[in-house]
């Protein structure tokens, strides 16, 4: 006998085909609930450079604790992805062979107890050749505070290029040692973008060696007077007394430190933004004598890891975490600023993200208390890293440039 649907049957058969409707809805509605794989910075305010960059035979990190901003790193866990290095407690590390050159993803996770993705950043790893750019010429201006004015970092510089398959690189600059002529740099401790921009005094420049005091309380070095005696940026005439009436190959700005020192998070943007006019004005003047210069915008560096290290320092005037809350704005505001420019020769480079701020700043040895015999060691210089520390920055800066000589650029 042949069944007939009625009423019923197809109430039912509707009930099932909205049921299943439904479940469907809920299964696609759980998908796309799921987390993106989209970076998003999340609470901790996780920032990766666009570009990291490595050569063969020099150690690259990346420190965790350099790219986030929370009290204490070791509460989450990060995860790298990446077909290149290996993670370790606070760092990703890598030493290239010369069969890495490339280019490769690199992708940054932090996770909570829960094992949630809180924060995600993404990067690109940029080997280059071990002999991109041997031979040659290459004029490099380091511009920047004491941390240039350490010289140790452009020294470094040199040094690592004098190995085979590497430029031929002259420094521009002044020579603050009488027996290190080749070091020349730009660095002034205390200085800002602004005291670049403005800061003018009567009276002849010596271009050649002084004591360092002098040369600190003296006028900016890119000022000049015209004939009716108002002083102005005039690139141009300091590639003439300094370079040869050439322009740098290349020109690097560390600045940034003392503009953010006294900040709190009520002024620090107002603070960069009074800085930004002036670090602009320099990049504009470098760019106004030649667009050919590749411009290197020196990412701030990060302070000591500890507050041990601010103690000893400023007492009671200043926190580690104020201070690290300042320069990781800082970073962001620079990202967001020069970032994406690599068309108009304007490059960030990641020296923050290189450095040990735990074992490569200055430490003292001391007992833990007056009432032990028990000795330990401190870390006891808040923002000036170790000589160790500098010559991370001057490994940074070394492969950056390497990168800008690879002929077919990736």
């Amino acid at each position: 006998m042949t069944r007939q649907i009625g009423f019923t049957d197809t109430v039912v058969r509707g009930v099932r085909v909205l049921l299943l409707a439904a479940l469907w809805c809920a299964g696609v509605g759980a998908r796309a609930a799921e987390p993106t794989t989209a970076p998003f910075a999340g609470k901790i305010r996780l920032l990766l450079p666009p570009r990291l960059y490595a050569v063969p035979g020099i150690e690259m990190n990346v420190y965790f604790d350099n790219v986030c901003l929370m009290p204490n790193p070791e509460s989450v866990v990060f995860d790298v992805t990446c077909t290149k290095g290996r993670q370790q407690v606070e760092r990703w590390t890598f030493v290239p062979e010369e069969e890495d050159a490339g280019e490769y993803p690199f992708v940054l996770e932090v996770r909570d107890a829960a094992n949630t993705i809180i924060a995600r950043a993404e990067s690109r790893l940029r080997v280059a050749p071990r002999a991109a750019g041997a031979g040659a010429p290459v004029t490099v201006l380091t511009v920047g505070d004491s941390l240039t004015h350490a010289t140790v970092y452009p020294a470094h510089l040199l040094e690592l290029c004098k190995a085979e398959g590497n430029p031929h690189v002259t420094l521009v600059g002044h020579t603050p040692y009488t027996n290190r002529p080749a070091i020349r740099i730009e660095g002034y401790g205390g200085w800002t973008a602004k005291q670049f921009t403005t800061g003018y005094k009567e009276g002849k420049r010596d271009t050649g060696s002084q004591d360092w005091r002098v040369w600190n309380a003296s006028s900016s070095p890119f000022l000049y007077a015209d004939a009716q005696g108002v002083p102005a940026l005039d690139f141009a005439r300091y590639c003439r007394e300094f370079n040869g009436g050439r322009a740098p190959d290349f020109v690097t700005f560390l600045l940034g430190c003392n503009d953010i020192f006294g900040a709190d998070d009520g002024s620090i943007d107002a603070i960069l933004d009074a800085m930004f006019k002036h670090y602009d004005a320099l990049i504009e003047m470098v760019r106004g004598v030649s667009r050919e210069t590749r411009i290197g915008v020196l990412l701030v560096t990060p302070p000591a890891g500890t507050q041990d290290a601010f103690g000893a320092n400023y007492r009671c005037g200043l926190t580690r975490w104020q201070f690290k809350r300042n320069q990781h704005r800082t970073v962001e505001r620079m990202m967001e600023r020069y970032g994406g420019r690599e068309g108009e020769n304007l490059f960030l480079v990641p020296v923050h993200v290189n450095l040990d701020c735990v074992h490569n700043y200055p430490t003292l040895q001391g007992p833990w208390n007056a009432r032990t015999r028990e000795a330990g060691s401190r870390l006891n210089n808040g923002v000036h890293p170790s000589r160790e520390g500098y010559l991370q920055i001057g490994d940074s800066l070394f492969c950056w440039i390497k990168a800008q000589l690879v002929a077919d650029n990736f």
